[in-house]
C-alpha cells in the first residue's frame, strides 16, 4: 500500500490557497498545516487547512511525520524570499514536493525540478528543463527545449517559445512573451505583456512591445 507523503505549506497568501487546491484534487500529499510568520493568523484555516504556526516549527515539525514542503509565498518580481524559504526547509530536513495541478501538462520527455509548482492549465513541453523551486502559473506555456533555471517564475499565461533560457531567480509577467531562442539573464524582470525579442541582461527590468530595458533591479 502506497503512504502518501506529509507536506507542510510555508505562507499563507493566495499562492497558499492555489497550492492546497491542487492537492486536494490531486491527492499527492496529505497536507498537515500552513506556517506563517505572521501571529494574527495562527488559529485561522486556509480552504479547511489549519495555520499551525510559524517557521520555527520547522525544528520540530519532521517528529510531527511531515516528509516535505511547498512554498506558498508567491513572487511578483522579487523570487529571493521564496529561495530563502526554500533553503530554509531543506536545511531542516524535510523534502520539496513538487505539486502539478491536474489540469497542467508536462511532457514525459521533460525534466522538472523537485518543489517545482505546475498550475492549472500550464503546459511543459517535451525536452524543456526545470530547476528546483520553478512556478510554472495558470495558463503559462513552456516550449520544448527550454531551460529554466532555480526559483523562477513564470507568471499567468506568460508564452515561452521553443529553446528560451531563462536565469536563476528571473520573474517572466504575466502576458509575457518570450520569442525562440531568447536568454533572460540571472535575477530579470520581465514586465506583464512585455513581448522579448532580444536577449535580456542579468537583473535587468525589460517592459514593452518590444521589450526595452527600464532600469537595473535594485537589490
Amino acid at each position: 500500500m502506497n503512504v502518501l507523503p506529509v507536506c507542510v505549506i510555508l505562507g499563507s497568501g493566495g499562492h497558499a490557497r492555489v497550492l492546497i487546491d491542487c492537492l486536494q484534487l490531486s491527492g499527492a500529499a496529505q497536507i498537515y498545516g500552513v506556517l506563517d510568520p505572521d501571529r494574527s493568523r495562527w488559529g485561522q484555516n486556509k480552504l479547511d487547512v489549519p495555520i499551525v504556526g510559524g517557521d520555527e516549527l520547522l525544528a520540530e515539525i519532521k517528529l510531527r511525520g511531515v516528509d516535505c514542503f511547498a512554498i506558498g509565498l508567491g513572487g511578483t518580481g522579487d523570487n529571493r524570499p521564496r529561495q530563502k524559504l526554500f533553503e530554509l526547509a531543506v536545511s531542516h530536513g524535510l523534502q520539496p514536493l513538487t505539486i502539478k495541478h491536474p489540469t497542467a501538462t508536462a511532457s514525459r520527455w521533460a525534466t522538472i525540478g523537485e518543489g517545482s509548482q505546475l498550475l492549472p492549465g500550464s503546459i511543459v513541453n517535451a525536452g524543456a528543463t526545470l530547476g528546483v523551486n520553478v512556478i510554472i502559473n495558470s495558463g503559462a506555456i513552456v516550449e520544448h527545449d527550454c531551460v529554466i533555471g532555480s526559483h523562477v517564475h513564470i507568471a499567468t499565461g506568460a508564452q515561452l517559445a521553443s529553446t528560451v533560457c531563462v536565469g536563476d531567480g528571473a520573474h517572466i509577467g504575466a502576458g509575457a512573451t518570450i520569442r525562440q531562442g531568447i536568454t533572460i539573464g540571472e535575477g530579470a524582470i520581465v514586465g506583464a505583456g512585455a513581448v522579448v525579442v532580444k536577449d535580456v541582461s542579468p537583473n535587468t527590468i525589460v517592459v514593452g512591445v518590444p521589450a526595452h530595458p527600464l532600469r537595473e533591479v535594485a537589490r
